[in-house]
């Protein structure tokens, strides 16, 4: 990063550089590539159901054994792999990137840890985490590091997961919120503050466990992406406002923040420093994400209150061209891909490429009542996936999320190598896990 720039100005003018960007994106729907005709989609359609077949016989009886949890790591994955072969059409270079050896050791290890910090940690809370840990082992690719678990990203995926339940109890007052907020911004900037409760002490602990791998003296903007994460984190609770008006809670320039501050921070703690180049597309990626992120939400926002673009605009105007705004966003963002070009990233590029066209149109086909019908007509044509299809499976996962926590916990507390995520990144597991929420 060039001298004299701090990250808090560099955050500013990424906020303003992505909301300019949004507001100059076209509303028009872009090329979304190949459309299917129904025969192919009934044909990519019962590859799919054959792949949730067998993650669904998997879930039903959870591995105990080392050499159970590496048969069902196996057997999901193969037929992960002939599913993502016959109906996305994923290449081998593709599916080299998904079972890459450091993804798939990565989340068995990360569990462990999770488990060890807190054994009562639960399952979807691990779940949770895990998440945002995939995302920065994408980034370690990106930045050509090696792909794995480190002290850092625990602490940090785990951090959210603990910040978000404090501050969604409804037991707990506002003002203990606001003090709880100040309390850590001040604990993020190296001050020895003391935890007045378990739940602050854990939170504190998971911080420690970055300075205990980042010397803040060495890496201060580490640090200060916590801190521009966290501001985003406080400046958010103002979308919970249910009746507000497009011109009392700036809801676009909140989202950009939070989502754009939270990949940034997880380039920091994957690289300790980054470039301005690398900085810039992490926040811009980051942006697109939470916005991508809230189309797929838009039912739960809405009945939650929370404001969102979507959200909002579906009190009184159908989404299309919002939607439409938002593949033109992702692609100028994607362009920013070039800064990254270490020796083969051109798979996991092109992953990224096409999940920011398939994500979101998978998202919108499970809002379709929101849309013009000639819109989620046109979605649909761009779908390998008939949308009536996906919603039906996705109802018959949800039946199956207990058997899921169950396997997670089956793999939380297990010792030994191999993990049930073989598939763990790229579009073809975000699409399962979605369809499973």
């Amino acid at each position: 990063m060039n001298e004299g720039v701090t990250l808090p100005r560099l955050v500013q003018r990424f906020l303003q550089q992505f909301t300019t960007l949004w507001w100059r994106c076209d509303t028009c729907l872009p090329g979304l590539g190949p459309t299917y005709t129904t025969r192919e989609k009934l044909a990519r359609e019962a590859h799919l159901k054959r792949f949730l077949d067998t993650l669904t016989s998997e879930l039903e009886q959870p591995p105990r054994t080392s050499s159970e949890r590496y048969a069902t790591q196996e057997h999901i994955f193969s037929a992960f792999g002939a599913f993502a072969r016959s109906a996305l059409d994923f290449k081998e270079p593709h599916l080299d990137v998904l079972r890459s050896r450091g993804f798939t050791q990565m989340a068995m290890e990360f569990a462990h840890a999770a488990r060890r910090f807190d054994p009562t940690i639960s399952a979807s809370d691990i779940l949770q985490a895990t998440r945002n840990a995939w995302v920065m082992n994408g980034l370690q690719m990106l930045l050509g590091l090696p792909v794995g678990l480190t002290p850092a990203m625990t602490g940090y995926s785990l951090l959210y997961p603990y910040t978000d339940n404090y501050l969604d109890d409804p037991t707990i007052p506002e003002d203990a919120k606001t003090a709880f907020n100040e309390r850590l911004a001040r604990r993020l900037t190296g001050e020895n503050i003391s935890p007045i409760n378990a739940q602050e002490r854990a939170i504190y602990d998971l911080v420690g466990m970055i300075e205990n791998q980042f010397d803040r003296s060495q890496y201060p903007d580490v640090f200060e992406s916590l801190l521009a994460i966290h501001c985003g984190q406080a400046r958010s609770l103002s979308l919970l406002r249910r009746d507000a008006s497009p011109y009392e809670v700036d809801v676009l320039g909140i989202s950009i923040e939070k989502g754009g501050a939270s990949v940034l921070a997880d380039g920091y703690l994957v690289a300790g420093s980054l470039t301005e180049a690398q900085a810039e597309f992490m926040f811009g990626y980051g942006a697109f994400l939470q916005i991508e992120d809230d189309l797929q939400d838009v039912h739960q926002d809405h009945k939650d209150g929370l404001l969102t673009v979507f959200s909002q605009t579906a009190r009184r105007w159908p989404l299309d061209r919002v939607t439409s705004r938002t593949f033109h966003f992702g692609a100028k963002v994607l362009e920013r891909l070039d800064c990254f070009d270490a020796p083969g990233l051109e798979p996991l590029k092109e992953l990224m490429q096409r999940s920011a066209i398939l994500l979101p149109i998978e998202a919108a086909g499970g809002a379709g009542h929101l849309f013009s019908r000639r819109y989620i007509r046109e979605l649909e044509a761009h779908s390998p996936f008939r949308f009536s299809f996906l919603k039906k499976q996705r109802r018959k996962l949800a039946r199956q999320r207990v058997s899921m926590m169950r396997l997670i916990e089956a793999y939380a507390t297990a010792n030994g190598a191999g993990s049930l995520t073989a598939s763990s990144s790229g579009e073809g597991h975000t699409l399962v896990d979605r369809l499973a929420q």
